[in-house]
């Protein structure tokens, strides 16, 4: 058994709610990571300091990307939303989907990004967190706060399910990273720690079931199209969760669901290529198309 499927066994959105009864979510998620004894607060300050750098220089370098990738499965898609003259998701919403393109679409062109929590979900938080920074003119500190928040629900969906696609679909991926967004936006707009949760649960149950199909193998089709559509739910879970609307099932049952999802779903749903979208005649013309070009 993996150390974060024993992990799983005591970590909990329920445990963590009832730490913060007395104190703030950030301190008792960055508490229990100085405990571990590698870390100090300090440190983790730090490095999630630089992780969001990281994060605001991807976003930046996406959103001027015209040029397709490597694969030329992707490319320009970012900037093209971010010129758009139509604002149907509202300034947050837009600003969101396009920063979460501009940070796959880096990812996809072998740029610089954070993997929060993969690679292939790496678009959503930040594209979520640097919209609401913008819009709501919310500083940097507390963007750290909210990046330490959402590192405690991807540690809870990381122990009691997985973040990996080849494990649990990409409900994994994606949903995880909505999750985090979701939670890290209602903390930072105000909400309670049970709040907090639920927002990512409801992001988690909105994506429950999200298969990985990724066309030719590569993270750029429909991945990249999924973190801003992943984006726009974590939005909306938050704003759900913030008007006091909950998730009838706990937030821990909903992450115990995602396992059992992803363990029903079959091996070609699972990052594999094998089915899906991946497995559509234009997809299957694209790959054959690219194996003939290595």
């Amino acid at each position: 058994m993996s150390r974060s499927r024993r992990d799983g066994a005591t970590l909990s959105f329920a445990a963590l709610l009832s730490a913060a009864e007395d104190t703030t979510l950030p301190e008792v998620i960055l508490a229990r990571e100085v405990a571990k004894g590698n870390l100090t607060a300090a440190d983790i300050w730090e490095s999630l300091s630089q992780s969001l750098v990281v994060m605001k220089e991807a976003v930046a370098s996406g959103l001027k990307k015209t040029e397709l990738s490597p694969s030329g499965l992707s490319g320009g898609d970012a900037a093209r939303l971010y010129r758009s003259p139509h604002s149907i998701l509202g300034e947050v919403g837009k600003r969101a989907a396009a920063y979460a393109l501009a940070t796959a679409e880096v990812n996809a062109s072998m740029g610089r990004i954070v993997a929060a929590p993969t690679a292939g979900s790496s678009g959503v938080l930040p594209g979520v967190l640097l919209a609401l920074s913008e819009v709501h003119l919310i500083d940097d500190e507390q963007l750290v706060r909210a990046l330490v928040v959402a590192g405690g629900i991807g540690q809870v969906v990381s122990a009691r399910a997985t973040l990996a696609g080849a494990e649990g679909g990409c409900q994994a991926e994606c949903g995880a990273a909505a999750a985090m967004a979701a939670g890290a936006t209602v903390f930072l707009l105000g909400g309670d720690t049970e709040a907090v949760f639920h927002g990512a649960a409801m992001a988690i149950t909105n994506l429950l079931g999200l298969v990985c199909d990724p066309v030719a193998g590569l993270v750029e089709v429909p991945c990249i199209a999924r973190n801003a559509g992943a984006s726009a739910i974590a939005l909306l879970s938050a704003e759900l969760a913030l008007s006091g609307i909950r998730s009838l099932i706990p937030p821990d049952e909903v992450v115990d669901a995602m396992r059992e999802v992803g363990r029903l779903l079959p091996a070609s749903l699972r990052e594999t290529a094998v089915a899906g979208l991946a497995n559509t005649p234009t997809a299957r013309a694209l790959e054959k198309n690219l194996l003939g070009r290595q």
